[in-house]
This record gives C-alpha cells, structure tokens and sequence, in this order.
C-alpha cells in the first residue's frame, strides 16, 4: 500500500482518489491509519513551532508544549474527528446523500493525510519565519486544500451509486 502516489493523485482528482480507495471495501483498519498517520504527521508539523516558543519564552519547557501537542493530535483529535465524520455523514444525509458511515469517515481522514504535506510546510513556516503573512498564508492554503479535499471526497462517498 503506497501513499505517496494516492496522495500526490489527490492534488490532481480527489475524487478519483476515493472511489479507487472506497472500491477498495470497507476496511476499517486502513481507515484508522489513515487517521492516526494523518494526525501524526500533523503532530510533527507542530514541533518546529513549539521550539520557537520554547527559545522564546522559558516558563514553558518544550518538553511540555511536545508532550501537549501529543495528547491533543494523537489521542484526542482522533476521537473528536470520529465525531465530526459521524457529524458529516448526518448532515450529508439531510441533503440526499446515500453513502454509509464508513465513506464519511474514509473521506475526512483520507482528506486530512492527504493535506498533511501543506500542514507540514505550514509548520515550517511557523517555525522558521514565525507569525506573520507567511504563515497566515500558509496557514489558510492548508485549511482550504483540506476543506476542498474533504468536500470533494465526501460527494464522492455520499453518491447514490457507491451504495449499489
């Protein structure tokens, strides 16, 4: 199972990219290290700020700012996505789609490893330049493409003919 090639397609046609990966079966196990790879590369996108702001300021040690990002990326965003795909998929049902709760899930955490590249470079940027219109820029490209990603992934999921 390579990655790196599904990901880079997902710049090109999301949607392509899932319907290969929803013509795969329900697997809930790819499903959840999608999500756990998506949120610990993101995890890793945060260290070079955390560094900064422990160069910066000493009442913090980086250490703690480390292991809070930690918590928060690796154990508790994972349950709150569970959430907000659960969320998605009901709110996606009220506007007709037909899709089950596996698609909603497979499309918001394909969606979020998929756009880890740019959380990555967003993390970079926060690291090395700082704050500033770079990493709001940065910032607002990662959150977009991701936005755009999950939409698009979520269509796909929800279409009447992935439940025939």
């Amino acid at each position: 199972m390579a990655l790196g090639p599904d990901i880079l397609a997902t710049y090109a046609g999301p949607r392509t990219v899932m319907r290969r990966l929803l013509a795969q079966g329900q697997r809930e196990d790819r499903a959840l290290v999608y999500l756990m790879l998506g949120c610990a590369l993101i995890f890793v996108a945060q260290w070079p700020r955390l560094a900064r702001e422990a160069h910066q300021n000493d009442a913090v040690p980086l250490d703690a700012l480390l292991g809070g990002a930690l918590m928060g990326w690796l154990f508790l965003a994972p349950l709150a996505l569970y959430g907000l795909a659960a969320l998605a998929h009901l709110v996606a049902r009220l506007l007709g789609g037909c899709g089950g709760w596996y698609g909603a899930r497979l499309a918001l955490f394909w969606s979020l490893l998929a756009s880890s590249p740019l959380w990555l470079l967003n993390g970079l940027v926060a690291g090395f330049i700082g704050p500033g219109p770079a990493l709001t820029l940065t910032g607002l490209v990662a959150l977009t493409v991701f936005g755009l990603f999950w939409l698009l992934s979520l269509v796909e999921a929800e279409r009447p003919e992935v439940v025939a």
